[in-house]
This record gives C-alpha cells, structure tokens and sequence, in this order.
C-alpha cells in the first residue's frame, strides 16, 4: 500500500473506531512472544495499543517483520480494531500489514533499574517512558488550568522580559550577562512588571520562566523554572489569599478530573488533593512561631521557614495553608508593611502539604512613593535601576496585591514527586546543563 498517502487513527482514537481497518504509526515500546503469537505495543504519543501478528494468520513477509522490530524502532501498521476489555483503551489491532520506518539499534533505557544521573543524562529519550510521559501531561494540563482561570476570571496575559536591568528577588541570585556594552540579568521574577500592567488593565498576569542563581542542591531548586503571577489593582492581603485559593482549587481539582490515568501510572495517592478546597486555614507568622516551638522544633522569630519548618506547620492541616504578615525586615523591598504592626509585612506563603512547603508566595505591594524609596536605600538597591517602577507610585497609585506560584514544585506536589527535576521537560540545576 501507500503508506505516504494512507489516513491515520491516532491511537487514543481506536476506541470510536471499533471494528474499523485503520493505520497507525508510531514508536515500538515493547515487544513479546507466546509461541506463534507476536504482541507489540505501539506507542503514538496520545496512547498505547497492543498489535497482535498470528503465525499463519498475518501475511509471512509481515510476521518476519515484526520480529526484526527492536525498542523504539519506528514504523507504520494496518489492522483491525477490536474489542479487549484488559486493555487500558479497551482494544487492540489485528495486524495486516506493517512498514518499517527505522530499525533503532541499542536504545539505551531498558527496563531494568537505572540511576538518577544516566536518566537525567538520557532525558531526551527518558521522556518516551511512561513516569516522565505522564508527568509532562499533567504539567500540560496544570498549565492550561492556569490559563484557564485567569483568562475567564477577566485577567490580562501580558509576557515580561527575560532580560532585566535589576534585581527583584535579591541581589545574590542573579544571573549576569552583558548587553550591548552594559549588565543586564535574567529575570527572577515578572512581578515588577506585572504590577505595571495591574495598572493599566485592572487584573493582569505574567507566565514564564525565571532563574534563580542559588547554589541549592536540594529537592526543592532548580535554577530556571516557571512562575505565573497574577497582580491586581486595589486587592489588598486578604483578598490576595482569597485569590490564591481559588486559583489552587480551580487547578489542581481540574488536574484530579482531567489527569486520573496519569496519577494512576505514577500511582499517586489522590485523597489529598482531593482537600485541596477553599477556604485554606490562615496562620500569622507569630502563631506559626508558637506551634514550632510547640513541636519541639528550634525556631527563633525574625528567621525564615525552612523545610523542616514548613513541613512540620502544613502537617497539622488536611490541605494547604496561608502563613500571613512576616517579619518585615525579611521579605523584599516592595513588600507592604502591616499599618497595625510595623514589624510585619502583608505577606503571605501558601504551603503544600505532605512536605513540600511553599508553593506560593505573595502579598501586598508597598504603594507609598516614600516608603518604597526608603526600602530601596535599606536593601542597598540603586534607586536609578527602579526610575519606572518608582512612577507607578507617581502616577495614580493605588493598593494592589499578588503572588507568585512556582510551577515546577506544585507538579512535583500534584504528582507525588521525591525531586522537582522530573517536573521540568529539561531540568537545570547547579551542575547540569545538558541535554
């Protein structure tokens, strides 16, 4: 036949197509024999559907083609589709016919047990396995459940720049490079930005990568990852956590609807995110101070949360947490102090239970001209490199809050993950750069 001009079924289609002649093509995922019964998985991408070649039955010049098929070797196949309540899609294909596209010679991942560093050094071939193949659709789907909620909640997509001319985050992150005869460096946040749009459009939010020049070796850093941030004119803390939960709900109950045969294969134990419901318990930091000590952890007030700090504080609750109005001298330049309380700062973290801390941080901006000019003195940041940002405090300021959700660990946390490298396509970390 013509296989160049035949019309193709992708195979999470075939259950439409039962008792239909189709073509398929994809890759080889595994192969196996029961005495003259060949059985092949063909993977496409959308799903998995098992071949099944008879001796005696399929053409010979097929049958022997089949045999020669190795790991991921690429080719194309027509059958008949027909019922098989054992298999996951609930069919399989009566082969007739097959072409070979490519024969793949030692593929390097097998199914015996490999090491972290190998797979992360074979990324680009792990991703056809079924762990990470899972973990990138759920990232897809958490991704457009994102985008989802903030386009029809009246929110405006506006994409800020990578190259930055100062810091946002803190100065001893930042990744330098030159432009054009002066510094420029990659963003560690879209913040700064977005609250310039919040300005303009009422509600707007950024979507991107950021980097973070940390020198962590820990499960809970990469040095690029995903953040989205929301800003909003005239929201103050409270109704940024209100915001912030609503968001979580939305999302990660979408990812549990949307993405159950993905949690199956990573057999994620569901009935946590099943809480993942609003409202979200609020603790002020001074409370969170007083329930660390009460579990026996050594935590002084004015010190930042750690994991084993955030670990211990979401244990005692059934779905994420707000911890609200840190120490002001803690948290970054923009951040509002607490009129109420001047050592405190409208900040807010949203942590993930079951271990895997702060998944989202944010607050109220601080929207007095002079305050913010004092805070840039304090964090020893030049006045000169924040001109525009100091205007949106110029002209019309108002009250405005947002956030921050880090894309990567909130996978990590949907899925179950030990390390928040598997929630990234290509991880970065301090020592790997390839693939």
């Amino acid at each position: 036949m013509d296989w160049d001009r035949a019309d193709y079924t992708n195979i999470g289609d075939l259950p439409a197509k039962l008792g239909q002649n189709v073509c398929l093509r994809g890759w080889l995922y595994a192969k196996r024999s029961s005495g003259k019964i060949r059985f092949l998985l063909l993977r496409d991408g959308t799903a998995t559907v098992q071949l099944v070649l008879v001796q005696g039955q399929t053409p010979d010049a097929v049958f022997q083609a089949s045999d020669t098929l190795t790991q991921e070797s690429s080719f194309q196949v027509r059958g008949k589709v027909r019922e098989d309540k054992r298999s996951k899609i609930g069919v399989e294909l009566d082969v007739e016919d097959l072409h070979i596209i490519q024969v793949a010679q030692d593929y390097p991942i097998g199914p015996k047990e490999h090491g972290p560093d190998f797979l992360l050094s074979n990324r680009h071939l792990w991703l056809r396995s079924s762990r990470p193949h899972a973990i990138l659709r759920i990232r897809a789907r958490f991704i457009k459940a994102i985008r989802d909620f903030f386009d029809n909640d009246g929110f405006v997509l506006v994409d800020t720049p990578i190259f930055t001319p100062a810091a946002c985050e803190g100065t001893t992150t930042l990744f330098e490079t030159e432009y054009f005869g002066e510094k420029a460096y990659l963003s560690q946040s879209g913040q700064l930005y977005a609250e310039a749009a919040a300005m303009a459009f009422g509600k707007a939010y950024c979507f991107g990568p950021t980097f973070r020049a940390e020198k962590s070796k820990t499960r809970r850093h990469l040095t690029e990852f995903w953040m989205v941030e929301p800003e909003v004119a005239f929201n103050d803390l409270e109704a940024n956590m209100v915001l912030a939960e609503r968001f979580l709900e939305y999302t990660v109950q979408t990812v549990l609807k949307e993405c159950r045969d993905e949690l199956a294969v990573l057999q994620r134990d569901t009935k946590r995110l099943e809480n993942v419901k609003a409202p979200f318990p609020r603790v002020s930091y001074d409370d969170a101070v007083e329930m660390l000590k009460a579990k026996n952890l050594p935590f002084e007030w004015g010190g930042d949360f750690g994991a084993p700090e955030e670990t211990a504080l979401a244990e005692s609750f059934d779905r994420p947490i707000f911890v609200h109005r840190f120490p002001a001298q803690i948290k970054a330049f923009y951040m509002k102090p607490d009129p109420k309380s001047p050592r405190h700062a409208l900040g807010m973290d949203c942590l993930a239970p079951e271990g895997y801390g702060e998944i989202i941080g944010g607050g109220q901006r601080e929207d007095d001209l002079q305050a913010l000019v004092q805070r840039l003195h304090e964090h020893g940041l030049p006045e000169s490199a924040f001109d525009w940002y100091l205007d949106l405090r110029k002209y019309g300021s108002v009250p405005h809050a947002g956030f921050g959700l880090g894309l990567e660990r909130t996978v990590a946390w949907i899925c179950g993950l030990e390390h928040l490298r598997e929630a990234s396509p290509f991880p970065r970390m301090i020592h790997r750069l390839r693939p």
